[in-house]
């Protein structure tokens, strides 16, 4: 029997073979049975003649002839051993012949047989089969797991069709309906569902796909080096019982005892790994990992594999993020600690194998197999939350970054209750819903993901009776169909895929100011001109969808009106457009389409933002979305009947006045940061290239923005096309 360096290992060679190596195992550990069993039978048959115990020996050869090939290579071997025995057989060999030459037995002997070999040998079989049955419980939940990962991505991807199905059918609802407006709406709302069970099935895939490379890579070769390990324990205790067996005949027979010192220096030459080494050497084969999950496109419904990154999109996508970020420091310091507790046992466990810890292996081992599976499971939930993460940043970006996350709590809603996101009531007087315990924040369970982060903070019971009212306003608002004759939803937008939240608003605004000859009939404003906020109020989550008029004090700006109720803008006042379109996100913000044009009331103090005004609203807006007037802009009189200024609702452009020559503020589709400081800027020095993904290039005379300056460490923070990344002091200096 050689010495090898390195033993193979069953994780490392023979990959998925569990259920094999488990059988092997177990005919290992069932034959311990048989062993003690030889040793009461001896114990008693030691008694008696010569002849007898030769008949015992030949009894067992024939036992040993039979079980040869289990034993050595498990029952089902890729390459047959012939007639090759592993070392346990071959020292076993060496038993029964020892005792062919022992004829004669005392009853000592034989009671010490059963107290010092049989019975030990019950109690470590005993034992090996309750760790044995752990192992292949812990396989069997293993496999179990990985089909349920596979089953639950087949449950999501049939969530996915069934809900591209329903988008097909309210497709086809919205051709035939009557009520067009209505029935567009639903399929719109649809759309976005639909979107987010796209999503939610592309990251289960991802998942999925994770958790089947840790299962063949990590999980089930942990499992069989764990069985490889109970294997070679088991040899160990065996050669222990057997030194034992040895060293009784050695006392006891005198004239047997060169043939016992044969024993005993063959049972040294058994190692643990040897038996291993044969079975795995005759044990291994091909094996083909089972290829990753990819997108299937519903068959009703035929879509690429990318993922949707539209404003609702984006908003489902940041409360997953959010959520899975928000566990994932948790989980991966659980992860280590449990880590570093397996380590310390494993070393425990060696340690008292070599003898210098005096505890009881089998508890160890038991003890370590179980700090195993809590890190199995602990680690497995980092990898869903770590899969989760990477798979939204890579697509959109940490979106979480600036986000006022709702501090929402599971809620049973006593009275009657609608949802602040869909307006609907809340039923059930189990946790049907959630509530924002900052400001009052109501939703359903199924809403919560919807709910952008918007939260103003902690509110006092006034101000949320108040926000509630605003959010239950426009939410009801929102869910108004709009009146007229079927003629008005003559110009519904065609059905696609991009933007569709603000394509909906801007057909049905301009085809609800239409009449059959092309006439602004009941005019109504753009959706984003809601009444002014009231003050110490923050704005509650927006949609782009249509919105109640205004007060008749501001009908006067819409299309339509007559220009002698409107208000006339002061000659020196400056004007701009928007270049993009821009969504409030904070306090003292405002909310502006792209192509609208502003007045602007403060310029750019330094800190990127303008103060405009746009209709009766003001706010601020990012300088960079503007394109400024160099002189303001007279309306011209195109010499219609109703002298109307141009309407941003129209299809064409003849109604919009010519400017005199304009300066663009050109810059990002980006909001600045907004701070009670100004933005500072750097210039670099000299060209720089990276060393890592957390520096900067830099190009001489390159500007950035000044985050953070040097903390003594010879190194900024500086932020550049929206990443903020280090670069060496010496190389930028303040411009």
């Amino acid at each position: 029997m050689a010495e090898v360096d390195v033993a193979p290992t069953f994780g490392a060679e023979l990959k998925d073979g569990f259920k094999t190596a488990n059988a092997w195992v177990a005919n290992g550990i069932a034959w311990l049975d048989d062993l003690q069993n030889f040793y009461r039978e001896r114990s008693v048959l030691e008694k008696e003649h010569s002849a007898r115990l030769n008949a015992l020996a030949k009894k067992y050869f024939e036992k040993k002839s039979k079980k040869s090939t289990s034993l050595s290579v498990g029952d089902t071997p890729t390459m047959t051993p012939g007639s090759l025995e592993n070392a346990s057989l071959t020292i076993w060999h060496t038993h029964l012949t020892t005792l062919e030459a022992r004829a004669d037995e005392h009853e000592r002997y034989g009671n010490e047989l059963i107290h010092k070999v049989a019975d030990p040998l019950k109690y470590y079989a005993t034992k090996f089969e309750e760790l044995r049955k752990r192992h292949s419980d812990y396989a069997a939940k293993l496999e179990a797991e990985r089909d349920s990962s596979y089953a639950d991505l087949r449950k999501v991807k049939g969530k996915y069709d069934a809900v591209c199905q329903e988008v097909e059918n309210r497709r086809k609802k919205s051709e035939s309906s009557f009520d067009k407006s209505k029935a567009q709406s639903n399929y719109q709302q649809q759309l976005h569902e639909m979107n987010n069970a796209k999503n939610t099935y592309l990251i289960a895939i991802n998942v999925t796909n994770k958790q089947k490379e840790k299962y063949y890579h990590d999980f089930v070769p942990e499992v069989m080096d764990s069985l490889q390990d109970l294997s070679e324990f088991r040899t160990i205790k065996l050669n222990t019982i057997w030194t034992m067996a040895a060293s009784l005949e050695a006392t006891m027979l005198d004239q047997s005892k060169s043939m016992i010192d044969h024993v005993s220096q063959e049972i040294t030459r058994n190692q643990p790994h040897l038996d291993s080494m044969m079975y795995i050497r005759h044990n291994m084969g091909a094996f083909q990992e089972p290829p990753d999950k990819t997108f299937e496109p519903s068959p009703v419904w035929h879509d690429d594999e990318a993922m949707v990154t539209d404003e609702p999109a984006k908003i489902f996508l940041r409360n997953v993020l959010n959520k899975s970020k928000s566990q994932l420091g948790d989980l991966r310091r659980e992860v280590d600690k449990k880590r570093r507790e397996v380590e310390a046992a494993s070393r425990l466990k060696q340690s008292v194998r070599e003898g210098t810890e005096k505890k009881d292996e089998v508890v160890v081992v038991a003890h370590l197999f179980a700090l195993q599976e809590q890190l199995h499971q602990i680690d497995r939930k980092r990898l869903t939350a770590e899969v989760e993460t990477s798979t939204i940043t890579s697509v959109v970006g940490d979106v979480t970054v600036g986000a006022k996350n709702h501090n929402f709590k599971s809620q049973t809603f006593k009275i009657p209750t609608n949802c602040d996101l869909c307006g609907e009531r809340i039923w059930g007087l189990s946790a049907k819903g959630f509530d924002c315990r900052d400001c009052g924040y109501t939703c359903h369970s199924k809403c919560e993901m919807k709910v952008p982060a918007e939260c103003p903070g902690e509110l006092s019971k006034e101000e949320r009776k108040k926000n509630k009212a605003e959010r239950q306003t426009t939410t009801g608002s929102l869910r108004k169909v709009a009146t007229g004759t079927p003629d008005q939803h003559a110009e519904l937008p065609d059905l696609t895929r991009s933007n569709t939240m603000n394509s909906l608003s801007s057909g049905y605004a301009a085809s609800a100011h239409r009449s059959i000859s092309g006439q602004v009939a009941n005019p109504r404003p753009a959706p984003e001109d809601t009444p002014p906020e009231l003050p110490g109020s923050r704005p509650a989550a927006r949609k782009p969808r249509l919105v109640a008029p205004p007060p008749t004090a501001y009908i006067s700006e819409l299309p339509g009106s007559s220009p002698h109720e409107a208000i006339v803008s002061k000659s020196n006042e400056q004007k701009g457009k928007m270049l993009y379109a821009f969504e409030a996100g904070g306090e003292g913000e405002v909310s502006v389409p792209e192509g609208r044009e502003v007045i602007i009331l403060e310029p750019d103090d330094g800190s990127g933002w303008i103060k405009i005004r746009a209709g009766y609203k003001e706010g601020v807006v990012p300088g960079t979305y503007l394109e400024i007037f160099a002189a303001p802009i007279i309306p011209q009189d195109t010499g219609s009947s109703q002298n109307r200024p141009g309407s941003t609702y129209s299809n064409s452009g003849s109604s919009i006045g010519t400017a005199a020559p304009v300066v663009k503020k050109k810059g990002p589709a980006v909001a600045p940061r907004r701070g009670a400081k100004k933005l500072k800027y750097v210039t670099a020095l000299y060209d720089y290239t990276a060393q890592s993904e957390t520096e900067h290039n830099m190009a001489e005379g390159e500007r950035f923005v000044l985050i953070k300056d040097d903390p003594g460490d010879g190194w900024v923070e500086v932020e550049k096309g929206g990443a903020t990344r280090s670069v060496p002091a010496s190389y930028v200096q303040v411009a």
